[in-house]
């Protein structure tokens, strides 16, 4: 076996083990909270602590991974999602719970900075798409997996063996991919880790999202909110500063948003991920609130859409690869578009075959923007830098459903009394909103957020369209081949460094 689908193999093991803990937890939340006596705020932490860590984490562990090699820290990215899948099955209560899920998002982390720069180095920089296309297989139906596992578990077993489902996973993992990933050396010189620029960029974005989530679970008016938005921006003109001017081995180069088919698309997928990531959240709300659907049930109607995804995936990347991401970025942003304009006009009649159809469209705009997107921002980062890139590229996506989160809970709250967002939250409520004279607030609130995020995605059409060159890849180079030209061609310091080794050898 060639050894791109070996690592294709590896990588797909981690989308897998993501996907389906973000489905199968979901439908976990009522029996989770009832068996550890936790409350709605208690619940929302369960969720965001797991998002906010691995946001947070992923740039600077890129940086890591560039410096001492891909493959030992994504094993140690398995070891330690395991390990935090393990205290999570058997967490005493609920403030535990959110600090092992904090132990379970940092291997999370690992996994994700490294997934996307593993592939680029064992792929043909012109089979980058279809990389993560095929990949994309791996997130649809992990997510039609968990909801079916989380239906087995929920009905059959404890809430329990939704985590711990994930340990005799982690461990094949970690054999495999030790066994399989090559250790490629990094590229040029290995420089210094710059903990200083990390401290600054973790605790800024820490700073951001709490203050969100705070403002969100409390008031926007409380003193904590307000100190963590109003300390963020400051923090963040710090890492800015110190990486401009200070640092020798920044962890962000700035260099890379000179580009501008990276920092387009960057932009592009920033604005995409805060747009769509609430959508089956507010459905979700929708199906047990309006047509009183129970959780489960209305779980099932996210399999359209993971199915359209996993199936088209490889199709939109193998389509990128051949006519340009470009082209295939801006018709899944506008299939994309048109699903969320119809989600708005959802009422109280809408039958669940049309959501399926709308959700199947989703889907499919889904599977058209992914791989083109990601391969528009791996293919524009040097082979030398691919850990830095993925940390950038997934930072921003994860900060994206970070704030999407929140939005879909704000409009939530925002119309109807938080006890009964709470109660449909952890699936629970007991009458449906019609019945409490809320029916018609709520899709009110659901149809204003759903047009923000139509609005949202237009924007990330314009920045797809000026992102610059739209032909496709032709290189079929692997990054081995381009190791020596990549470094010499995109760092200045190494390049005169060894100009002037070729002067004194010469």
């Amino acid at each position: 076996m060639e050894y791109k689908w070996k690592a294709l193999s590896v990588t797909s093991i981690g989308a897998l083990m993501s996907a389906v803990d973000s489905t199968v937890v979901l439908l976990a939340l009522f029996p989770i909270a009832a068996a550890l006596h936790s409350n709605f705020v208690t619940m929302i932490w369960v969720i965001v602590a797991y998002l906010v860590v691995n946001t947070a984490l992923v740039l600077s562990l890129g940086r890591l991974a560039d410096m001492y090699g891909r493959k030992q820290l994504y094993n140690i990215g398995f070891v330690i999602f395991t390990i935090g899948s393990a205290l999570c099955g058997f967490a005493p209560n609920g403030l535990s719970l959110v600090t092992f899920r904090v132990i379970q998002g940092t291997g999370a982390a690992l996994l994700t900075s490294n997934a996307f720069a593993i592939l680029s180095e064992a792929f043909p920089r012109n089979e980058n798409g279809k990389a993560f296309g095929l990949l994309s297989i791996v997130w649809g139906l992990g997510s039609v997996l968990g909801i079916i596992l989380g239906g087995i578990i929920i009905t059959y077993t404890i809430w329990n063996w939704i985590f711990l489902i994930n340990v005799p996973i982690g461990i094949f993992a970690t054999i495999w991919a030790y066994r399989t990933l090559r250790s490629i050396k990094p590229q040029g010189r290995r420089g210094s880790f710059d903990i200083p620029a990390a401290v600054l960029f973790t605790g800024g974005l820490l700073s951001l999202l709490l203050g969100i989530t705070w403002g969100l679970l409390y008031t926007w008016d409380n003193a904590t909110t307000i100190a963590s938005l109003a300390v963020s921006p400051v923090i963040f003109a710090g890492f800015v500063a110190w990486e401009a001017k200070f640092s020798k081995d920044p962890i962000l180069d700035f260099d890379f948003f000179r580009d501008r088919t990276f920092s387009f698309s960057i932009i592009a997928a920033l604005l995409q991920f805060l747009a769509v990531f609430s959508v089956n959240f507010l459905l979700i709300f929708y199906l047990e609130g309006v047509t009183g659907l129970s959780a489960l049930e209305s779980s099932y109607l996210i399999i359209p859409f993971a199915l359209a995804s996993a199936i088209l995936g490889p199709v939109g990347g193998i389509l990128s690869d051949r006519f340009g991401f470009k082209k295939l970025s801006i018709i899944g942003l506008t299939l994309t578009i048109v699903a969320l304009v119809l989600f708005s006009r959802l009422t109280v009649s809408n039958t669940l075959l049309e959501i399926a159809l709308i959700e199947t469209v989703s889907g499919v705009g889904l599977a058209f923007f992914w791989p083109s997107n990601t391969a528009a921002i791996m293919s524009s980062t040097p082979p030398a830098k691919y850990g830095v890139g993925s940390g950038t590229m997934n930072t921003f996506r994860n900060t994206g459903m970070v704030l999407s989160f929140a939005l879909s809970l704000t409009a939530a709250t925002s119309v109807i009394p938080a006890s009964d967002v709470y109660a449909l939250f952890v699936g629970k409520l007991s009458k449906s909103l019609e019945s409490l004279g809320l029916a018609n607030s709520y899709l009110a609130g659901q149809s204003f957020a759903f047009e923000i995020s139509a609005a949202l995605l237009v924007v990330a059409l314009a920045f797809v369209v000026a992102s610059g060159r739209s032909k496709p890849i032709v290189s079929v180079e692997t990054t081995e081949d381009l190791k020596e030209k990549a470094v010499q061609d995109w760092n200045p310091r190494d390049k005169e460094m060894s100009e002037e080794r070729n002067q004194q050898d010469g």
